[in-house]
């Protein structure tokens, strides 16, 4: 608990750590602060969780408000993982490990009110503070170092570490550090990632899924069937190659449509075919294109529920830099024109048999934007390299290159700069150990940003925007943090080799497989890409 001092109208509270936003991986980061600080001293920590969204609507960032059910798990190979004993997803932090089993997931299918109640529960017995509907007003600062956070309420709250787990690094803003927006790191700062409004659905089971999906790709497959044709002109926006593109995986499958129709798992779903798209695209009579119609449903990533409740990542918007750092702000609300979408949605889902479809409270936001000036920026090209050396390996991570929705005029701009469309998110995917000098920063000593919004550039966002990659981060700089306040030393000052060697002692430290991709020449090429368009 913290103590309270008045001072002129206004309220101010003192702690030991603040963490900014509720995303997962910074309260697993607070959460790990406080667990090693009572491990060295047998007292908890002054800790508090301040951020800007509605508690009653649950804690979690987008895990939980905004619905993010479907958990993007670690990509590793199946040699790598015979030859190191690995578990199809590898070997996670030992945090995230605990918060899944916790939450009761099975492999990706993560239930918002259940990581609620975990989260709640883990900060709970850590004794740390929650306070929501926070806006900041300003951010207090003695020389370089900030010390405490005024809201607009005119609350003031102190703090000697703090942790900004925000997708845009709102409290790094306003504290002033500089942020490159959108893909700025490419030379396109008006460039944006699209973002999702996930939504559940109730009454449809898998089966019947599976079975409207392939009712539909058998009518797309047969050109004989006019209606089911002219469902594609409409998703391909009349334009006669987009219209080859969209019928040819159900023309050429249609002896074995199963080859291309959605893959159940335990508690998932992996929609692989444009069927169910084209159906809704038709529906609306707009283009399946996210920069002809603004809006898409795209291939889905289903979340599976017992009772026939599945949660849906698959509802993309189209933004630019400005949208995407203005919707951060805005507590990630829907706009108008998303939720007059989502209507439209959910009465083609009921049409399909659905009894409620349900949008999230709030908007997922892949990325908004890099800050610059860290301890050790992180590039693509370095995560194909296999990242940190093993001597400092915190944890090790594996994930595409993935850029879903696209990122607006990159291709141009390669083209402009002499290389070529790459597209490289059509590379392997990186397999490298986790560090935390990207979330450092070397001018604000006592703060962290664990988020897309870290220190990444180029391609690296495009990976290191995701939450279990986020946690083995948080994980060591909850670890750093305490490191530094017990030591009185700055946090920027705190190596990696050093929380490396308290997770070793503490029997924390996942097994480190980081691999550098075989084909140097891709490394290479990735490199001089990057470094070409940031110029």
């Amino acid at each position: 608990m913290s103590n309270i001092q008045f001072t002129n109208n206004s309220t101010v509270r003192n702690y030991d750590i603040i963490a900014f936003g509720d995303e997962v991986p910074g309260i697993l980061a607070l959460v790990c602060a406080a667990r090693e600080h009572f491990r060295r001293t047998s007292k908890y920590p002054r800790s508090l969780l301040l951020f800007k969204g509605k508690s009653q609507l649950g804690i979690g960032g987008h895990l939980v408000r905004g619905g993010l059910s479907y958990l993007d798990r670690s990509v590793v190979p199946a040699d790598i993982r015979k030859q190191y004993g690995l578990d199809i997803y590898g070997d996670e932090s030992a945090i995230y490990k605990e918060f899944l089993k916790r939450t009761g997931v099975v492999q990706v299918g993560l239930d918002p009110k259940k990581g609620d109640f975990v989260l709640r529960e883990m900060l709970k017995e850590v004794r740390a503070d929650i306070l929501s509907n926070a806006d900041i007003q300003s951010v207090l600062k003695q020389g370089q170092k900030i010390t405490g956070i005024r809201l607009t309420n005119n609350e003031t709250y102190m703090a000697k570490i703090f942790i900004d787990s925000t997708v845009n690094a709102e409290l790094a803003q306003f504290a002033g550090v500089k942020k490159l927006r959108g893909f700025e790191t490419f030379g396109l700062p008006d460039s944006e990632l699209s973002v999702t409004l996930t939504f559940e659905t109730e009454g449809l089971s898998v089966q019947a899924l599976k079975d409207i999906e392939m009712n539909y790709m058998q009518r797309l497959a047969n050109l004989n069937d006019t209606e089911a044709q002219n469902w594609i002109k409409i998703a391909a926006g009349g334009d006669s190659d987009r219209i080859s593109q969209l019928s040819e995986p159900f023309i050429n499958n249609k002896n074995d449509l199963s080859k291309i129709a959605l893959y159940a798992g335990s508690d998932f779903i992996d929609v692989r075919s444009f069927a169910l798209s084209i159906a809704y695209h038709a529906f609306r009579g707009t283009a399946l294109s996210l920069d002809q119609s603004g809006a898409v449903l795209d291939k889905g990533n289903v979340a599976v529920f017992p009772n026939h409740r599945m949660s849906w990542n698959a509802l993309l918007f189209d933004v630019n830099a400005e949208q995407a750092e203005t919707l951060s702000r805005e507590d990630a609300k829907p706009t108008a024109a998303m939720l007059k979408e989502m209507q439209l949605m959910s009465q083609w889902f009921q049409s399909l048999g659905a009894t409620s479809v349900k949008p999230a409270p709030e908007l997922y936001i892949r990325h908004a934007g890099n800050i610059i000036d860290v301890n050790d920026p992180l590039t693509g090209a370095e995560m194909l390299k296999g990242g940190v050396p093993v001597s400092e390996a915190l944890g090790t991570f594996g994930y595409h290159f993935d850029i879903r929705g696209g990122i607006e005029g990159l291709g141009t701009r390669a083209s402009e700069k002499g290389l070529g469309n790459i597209l490289f998110f059509k590379l392997p995917a990186p397999l490298f150990n986790v560090g935390m000098q990207h979330t450092l920063l070397k001018n604000v000593p006592n703060l962290a940003v664990i988020s897309p919004a870290s220190g990444f550039e180029g391609y690296a966002s495009s990976a290191g925007r995701i939450v279990e990659f986020n946690c083995a981060v948080g994980q060591a700089v909850g670890i750093a943090a305490i490191t530094a306040m017990l030591s009185n030393r700055n946090l920027n000052q705190i190596s990696n080799k050093e929380v490396r060697e308290i997770l070793v002692s503490t029997g924390k430290l996942s097994k480190i497989y980081g691999q550098a991709n075989p084909k140097q020449e891709e490394i290479t090429r990735l490199n001089n890409f990057e470094t070409a368009l940031a110029a």
